[in-house]
């Protein structure tokens, strides 16, 4: 027992620790920063995404499986099959300032909602930190790249915009519908023209 009790002891500190860590770590884009200090391409571009990215974070803050299971009609997606849709947008816009190519078909991926939740804020924010630091002359060169099996495809950054990041506002708002209809609004503190909570 004497041997037993300092390293129960030192189990117990070590889980609680690891819970605190757990506990106070915040994922990315829970209110939006400072303004960037210039108008180039890659500010305005880190500003779209970090709209897009407190647009997500609070519309997936707190829902409840009955919420991810709502689905508006039976041919249509559930909230959790747009989630699903979402992540996947999420990793087209992390791969394109990091010049990689999106892989088809894409590998299935086994993750929990919050663990998607996470997943695609972090890609979000990976993708507006590399804007951010991403001159006009390497933005000009930032075509998003497809590759199936040894065949690879290209088309032009704009599409980035008018793709990726246009279509994932879009669906980020029909889950703000559909968890109002499952019973379930969003914080009403969330005001998207300043990027942060009212008080």
């Amino acid at each position: 027992m004497k041997i037993l009790l300092p390293f129960l002891t030192f189990s117990l500190v070590f889980l609680m620790n690891v819970h605190a860590q757990d506990t106070t770590s915040r994922l990315p884009f829970e209110s939006i920063e400072a303004y960037p200090t210039n108008y180039q391409a890659g500010s305005i571009m880190a500003r779209m995404i970090d709209g897009l990215g407190y647009r997500y974070y609070w519309a997936t803050e707190g829902l409840r499986q009955e919420d991810l299971d709502f689905k508006p009609s039976d041919d249509a997606r559930s909230a959790g099959e747009t989630i699903h849709h979402l992540y996947e947008l999420s990793q087209m816009i992390a791969l394109n300032p990091q010049r990689k190519p999106n892989i088809r078909p894409r590998e299935e991926v086994s993750m929990t909602f919050e663990e998607k939740r996470a997943a695609t804020l972090t890609n979000l924010q990976i993708a507006r930190d590399l804007y951010a630091a991403s001159s006009e002359e390497e933005i000009e060169q930032y075509a998003i790249i497809f590759q199936r099996g040894e065949r690879t495809s290209e088309a032009s950054f704009w599409h980035i915009i008018n793709g990726p990041i246009a279509d994932a506002i879009y669906h980020v708002g029909q889950i703000v519908s559909f968890r109002r209809t499952s019973g379930n609004p969003m914080n009403p503190k969330v005001n998207v023209f300043m990027g942060k909570n009212r008080e």
